[in-house]
């Protein structure tokens, strides 16, 4: 754009996703800056140079939050907001909000200690779900059919040096069908709805689960934006499953990817994101 107007895309990697954005932002006339999340520096002062708005396509969370936490200091918005990436990048963070703004989630409960946690499973009952407070593409969740599973991974958790192991999420297993939904969001509006079907517990569609365009019926919209809005706003993946008693939603995802989306329902996911973003950086 001949205005001086620059888009930063914050990255770990050029994936699909990303190589979409670029040609996005390029067919638009968008000027684009590419920055690198693992050569990037933050000092306290505002730098001379920065772009007008940043998208951050970071894999990493903590980058993610501190990355946007520091352009949000330099006075440069970003998508999605520090706020958004902090909130919807730890599953209990984002689960407490889901459930105080009244949204179907399944039943969670967290645990401080090992301890805590066996307790936590045993009034859950089995089987049940472990899962990290902050991850993605289904690394680290564990379904736990009984009492000695459940001691074994306690067990290695434990062994871990980590904090973040140290605080345990348990959540009831939801008895669905080999499939669950995913829905795009982009401000308030939906871009588009995917199934990921699955004969294992887990659906993410990069451990290989098969997607197919999904109805936007009522119930998935509204819920979903309910759900985006719950946690902020902006660019989010809601998650969600066929309970027995309805759509619950279990996760929000802040830095979605989408190429299966885009594969299975034909949507032009990077093209709005793009003008999202520019959009926010024009206010």
């Amino acid at each position: 754009m001949s205005d001086g107007f620059t888009l930063g895309v914050f990255y770990t990697i050029i994936r699909p996703e990303e190589k979409a954005l670029l040609a996005a932002a390029e067919s638009r006339g968008i000027a684009v800056e590419r920055i690198d999340d693992g050569e990037t520096t933050f000092g306290l002062a505002r730098p001379a140079h920065l772009p007008s708005v940043v998208l951050n396509r970071s894999v990493s969370h903590t980058r993610s939050l501190y990355a946007t936490r520091c352009f949000a200091h330099y006075g440069v918005p970003t998508v999605n907001s520090p706020e958004v990436v902090e909130l919807a990048g730890d599953k209990i963070l984002s689960s407490l909000r889901l459930q105080e703004r009244g949204v179907p989630t399944p039943r969670t409960l967290i645990a401080l200690s090992p301890e805590a946690a066996m307790r936590a499973i045993e009034e859950v009952g089995y089987p049940a779900v472990l899962k990290p407070a902050v991850g993605s593409w289904g690394r680290l969740m564990a379904k736990v059919d009984d009492a000695e599973e459940a001691e074994q991974i306690l067990e290695h958790k434990a062994a871990l040096t980590s904090p973040l192991h140290s605080v345990i999420y348990v959540q009831e297993y939801v008895r669905k069908p080999d499939r669950d939904l995913r829905v795009f969001v982009v401000g308030d509006e939906i871009v588009a709805a995917m199934y990921r079907h699955s004969p294992h517990w887990r659906t993410n569609a990069a451990r290989g689960a098969t997607t197919e365009s999904a109805p936007l019926t009522p119930e998935l919209t509204e819920l979903s934006l309910r759900a985006a809005e719950a946690v902020g706003g902006g660019v989010l993946a809601v998650d969600l499953m066929e309970s027995p008693s309805g759509l619950t939603v279990h996760e929000v995802n802040p830095t979605p990817e989408f190429k299966a989306l885009s594969a299975a329902t034909g949507a032009d996911v990077a093209g709005r994101v793009v003008e999202y973003t520019v959009g926010v950086g024009r206010r």
